[in-house]
């Protein structure tokens, strides 16, 4: 914590500072999700556009974690726990990339739509 008046002005400097990256950070996840020039990859929303997001969502979530929860003061006992949260976090985004990458295609699972040209829905009265 701050003790001197110097200390208090540099934590003040600092919050600003990152209140600031916040703002502008908030902006740049707007101008890419509306501006047609800012869109990367293919037309409308895809694959890198969810990773530019979640790029700056996992920025900013990280700065307002160090400084505005103090961890960047914290023991290393501290980081291990949000570091395995991390570790998880990144691994369900590879469970839902692998999902997403083998869909199921059961037509009864999904109304139908993955499915709609299978054999067995041709004809139902098969075994096939």
């Amino acid at each position: 914590m701050a003790d001197t008046p110097e200390a208090v002005r540099k934590s003040i400097r600092t919050y600003l500072f990152v209140g600031a990256v916040l703002f502008a950070g908030t902006i740049a996840t707007v101008l890419v999700a509306t501006v047609p020039w800012l869109d990367v990859g293919h037309h409308g929303f895809d694959t890198m556009d969810a990773i530019l997001g979640l790029a700056i969502a996992a920025t900013k979530a990280s700065l307002v974690a160090a400084v505005f929860m103090h961890l960047n003061h914290e023991k290393k006992a501290v980081y291990w726990i949000f570091g395995s949260g991390i570790v998880f976090v990144i691994a369900l985004f590879a469970l839902t990339a692998l999902a997403k990458s083998d869909p199921i295609l059961d037509p009864y699972f999904n109304d139908g739509a993955a499915g709609a040209n299978s054999p067995a829905l041709a004809n139902p009265g098969s075994n096939g």
